[in-house]
């Protein structure tokens, strides 16, 4: 394990933190403006600062579960802010479903149960439907960069995009008699044959929880689309380009070829908290995902040795996810109307990104730091290859097809119907073209339906 550098934040912004946790996270002049006009910013919902800064106050607090390692770094923070903060009650309401993060928002919204701190990934969609205000400035300051929708920041990043690539066995490589990584696509297939002539699946997918399937439907997107056009989207939406046209033909032609021939037949029944005790029993040679798996792998066995490395494309070249994409906390309109829910809200913030608190987040999720200032923690080898991708200036970062935003927003529900269409390609050895004339048709009565 070795001492990584990562960014961490200012001495200042921790003063300032500290002096605010110590009084209950309230001030004197109530909330802080964002600075937009036109638009009511957190706080602005005619409450006064709380006179009591030590008053009793609740907020609920809503993130996905998808990921093991991450669900319990932020449940380790939860619970470190509130024994620090006995007069702050957390209300942890989310849930385990992991089929559709958007869907079960959506639904906690239809109910009135939409939490009041809010890890937020549509940021367009609820920003558009006054479901969220936009950040306090107190906070925007704290990070790097924070993406704007609209002109407007919504978000607490809580890691900057983390690039996917190939995690994999290295005793089930050197069973194989691979002993160098591959440098093009076409090298990675030559793995593939020489894997599955020892009699081992060459690669596991946790199908089953569909937003897994995002993973490699969007490593072959970004190669053969958005890496040439990041505008692709916008043009989908204006009929200027088509699912038909040889970028996104060619992707999928790639997918559903490298489903059929190297993917575990199984993967529909195989949830994404499953993939890392297949990889580490041998039952699988290779995970396509993100940093985030390393904890669990580690937890599983710790003596399995794997590696990491970013997957190229056929000429060589290497395009990850590790683009900012505006997502991260976020403050619900409601809860903003309530000054000492306000407070509250903005004081488990900045404990979150505290440096020690953000440090030990980073560490159990691996992800790669939003804030301004440097944090130190021990990071794994593969970590590190994972930081050096995003630090090299010949690596393209892109993003998956739903992370887009403005211009490029996607319809809300199509990267699901999509990615169940590309299961069933797969399933049924399907005519790719036919697909794409599928999905050209669902993306457009979409749009249409979400014009009315």
């Amino acid at each position: 394990m070795a001492k990584k550098s990562v960014f961490q934040m200012v001495a200042l912004l921790l003063a300032l933190s500290l002096a605010l946790a110590a009084c209950g996270g309230g001030n004197n002049n109530g909330s802080a403006s964002s600075g937009s006009s036109g638009s009511p910013s957190a706080g602005s919902g005619g409450s006064e600062s709380p006179s009591n800064p030590n008053k009793e106050v609740e907020f609920t607090i809503g993130y996905a579960t998808g990921d093991p390692a991450t669900k319990q770094a932020i449940a380790d923070s939860i619970k470190a802010f509130t024994e620090a903060n006995p007069h702050i009650n957390i209300v942890d309401v989310s849930e385990g479903t992991t089929s559709s993060y958007l869907d079960w928002l959506k639904t906690k919204d239809a109910v009135g149960e939409f939490p009041d701190l809010v890890e937020m990934r549509d940021t367009q969609l609820f920003a558009d439907a006054g479901k969220i205000v936009e950040l306090p400035q107190d906070l925007v300051d704290l990070f790097e960069t924070v993406p704007e929708v609209d002109g407007k920041k919504y978000n607490a990043p809580l890691t900057l995009t983390a690039p996917q690539g190939i995690i994999y066995s290295k005793k089930a490589y050197a069973d194989a008699g691979v002993t160098e990584l591959p440098k093009t696509y076409g090298e990675f297939l030559d793995i593939q044959e020489k894997l599955k002539a020892t009699g081992m699946t060459p690669i596991v997918v946790g199908g089953k929880d569909i937003f897994h399937m995002g993973f490699w439907l969007n490593k072959f997107l970004i190669d053969e689309v958005y890496v040439h056009d990041p505008d692709w989207n916008s043009k989908r939406t204006a009929k200027q380009v088509s699912f038909t046209d040889e970028g996104p033909v060619k992707a999928m032609t790639d997918y559903k070829e490298l489903f059929r021939e190297y993917v575990d037949k199984g993967f529909l029944s195989t949830a994404d908290n499953q993939t890392a005790s297949i990889l580490v029993s041998g039952k699988a040679a290779q995970l396509f995902s993100g940093p985030w798996m390393f904890t669990q792998i580690a937890e599983a066995d710790p003596s399995f040795e794997f590696g990491f490395y970013a997957l190229p494309d056929e000429e060589g070249k290497v395009n990850v996810l590790g683009l900012p994409t505006p997502a991260g906390w976020s403050l619900s309109a409601e809860a903003a109307k309530d000054a000492d829910k306000l407070e509250a809200m903005k004081a488990f913030v900045r404990f979150f990104f505290s440096p020690e608190q953000y440090a030990a987040y980073l560490k159990t999720a691996n992800g790669i730091p939003s804030t301004k200032e440097k944090v130190t923690y021990e990071s794994t080898p593969q970590m590190q290859t994972v930081l050096e991708l995003m630090a090299d200036p010949n690596v393209t970062k892109s993003l998956a097809i739903n992370n887009w935003w403005g211009e490029n927003l996607i319809p809300p529900q199509f990267r699901n119907w999509y990615y169940k269409l590309m299961q069933e390609l797969v399933l049924e050895d399907g005519d790719v073209v036919e697909y794409m004339k599928k999905a050209d048709a669902e993306y457009d009565a979409q749009v249409q339906a979400n014009q009315q």
